[in-house]
């Protein structure tokens, strides 16, 4: 493998974590970033890069940042994005793999991509039931303006910084298995 399909795999991963954050931002950034030509995708998936999609997207983007901010109304969008995160993994993975054999395209796009947006999906779903619970919905909105500023975060560095955002993603995954040996004991 070369450097560039290394890299696209690392950006593959970093925006599929971002995705487990807020499922359409990840999107959006992939579709801006390939409308200004910062970045290739697969020929199949070029049409992430016009502007329909770009609209399209940033739309559903900012319609979904603000209704993670209503109480109650978040753990409802977290039910339903939970199936929607592995497919945004699986899509912005398999979307920024080029030239690589099909079959290995969509293996890594499921495993690395649906797996890793499921993972942090899951994560964030716990995070929110447990704010619910503690706070009756009111810390509901500091968690996600975290989520959201860690989705932004992890899509700017992916695009710019591939390798910086894979290390960030390892690192939340230690941080949440260490969590989750420390309260389960």
């Amino acid at each position: 493998m070369d450097l560039q399909t290394i890299l696209s795999i690392f950006l593959g991963i970093g925006l599929a974590a971002s995705a487990g954050f807020r499922v359409f931002l990840p999107l959006f950034a992939l579709s801006l970033a390939t409308y200004f030509n910062i970045i290739p995708l697969n020929e199949s998936w070029a049409w992430v890069g016009g502007f329909p999609a770009l609209i399209a997207l940033g739309i559903a983007m900012i319609a979904e940042i603000f209704a993670y901010y209503i109480p109650f109304v978040d753990n409802l969008l977290d039910v339903i994005a939970t199936p929607l995160a592995a497919i945004a993994g699986t899509a912005v993975m398999a979307s920024t793999l080029i030239d690589l054999d099909p079959m290995l395209t969509w293996g890594l796009a499921i495993i690395a991509g649906g797996g890793t947006a499921t993972a942090m999906q899951g994560m964030t779903s716990v995070t929110r039931l447990a704010s619910s619970v503690k706070t009756g919905g009111l810390g509901n909105p500091v968690v996600s303006t975290a989520e959201t500023g860690t989705a932004i975060t992890l899509s700017t560095l992916s695009i710019f910084v591939p390798i910086l955002a894979l290390i960030i993603v390892v690192f939340i995954f230690v941080i949440v298995f260490w969590m989750y040996r420390k309260f389960r004991k």
